[in-house]
């Protein structure tokens, strides 16, 4: 009998037609995620900004708090995150919707990573070579430029761009609290066709070709405008 269960299994038809019947849904999954991840990004990194000048040069007091933020994101998993924001905010009164609670889920998130990472660029910089743009007459905006925000961004640019692929990646698990991206969409196919590995197998290629695409797109960017020698 489990012989017979075991053949019965290698006869499975695969059946991918009735995933991309649902291709539309998929698609607009994918554009979601992608929302979800450059407005998520977009403002954890106004936020890691800030976060990194008051460590960098806040008062003592300051810098603990931002430093027990970083700890406690970095050391919690994810979901746990999105479950205190989803499910843990409206025993305070605060509800907010899926999306809602996924995108400060990860803003919160990406903002503890970013903090460090802008930091380390602030601190790359060396107060020597800006005692030197000084000597050479550049005026403060042409130091700014050219000598602290160039360098910075040439070395955490890498960082960044890694931290951009893993939100993204990261937006799947929103589909735990039913959250409107590519994973949610594809949950809601499955238990329809009950087609699991179809479908998971197409949304795991359509995760592998974003992350391609963003990938080639950064190293475009970096080739063209930060690979260039700084002139005045």
């Amino acid at each position: 009998m489990p012989m017979g269960r075991r053949l019965a299994g290698m006869n499975y038809v695969f059946e991918f037609g009735q995933v991309f019947a649902a291709w539309d849904e998929l698609l607009a999954g994918a554009l979601r995620t992608l929302w979800l991840s450059a407005a998520a990004m977009a403002i954890g990194m106004v936020v890691a900004v800030l976060g990194a000048l008051g460590k960098t040069g806040g008062p003592k007091l300051l810098r603990w708090v931002i430093d027990a933020y970083i700890e406690l994101i970095r050391n919690t998993p994810f979901l746990i995150q999105i479950f205190v924001i989803f499910f843990g905010l409206p025993a305070i009164g605060i509800r907010l919707e899926a999306d809602q609670a996924s995108l400060l889920a990860l803003v919160v998130n990406v903002s503890a990573y970013g903090i460090e990472i802008i930091r380390a660029g602030i601190e790359s910089i060396s107060k020597g070579q800006i005692e030197a743009g000084r000597a050479l007459g550049l005026k403060p905006l042409q130091i700014f430029r050219l000598v602290v925000l160039k360098p910075a961004i040439q070395a955490i640019y890498p960082a960044l761009t890694s931290q951009f692929i893993l939100l993204m990646l990261n937006s799947s698990v929103c589909s735990a609290i039913a959250a409107s991206e590519l994973t949610g969409a594809a949950n809601d196919i499955q238990a329809r066709n009950f087609r699991s590995f179809e479908v998971y197998f197409v949304v795991t290629g359509m995760y592998f070709a974003l992350s391609l695409i963003f990938w080639g797109i950064f190293a475009m960017i970096e080739r063209t405008f930060l690979r260039q020698p700084a002139t005045r």
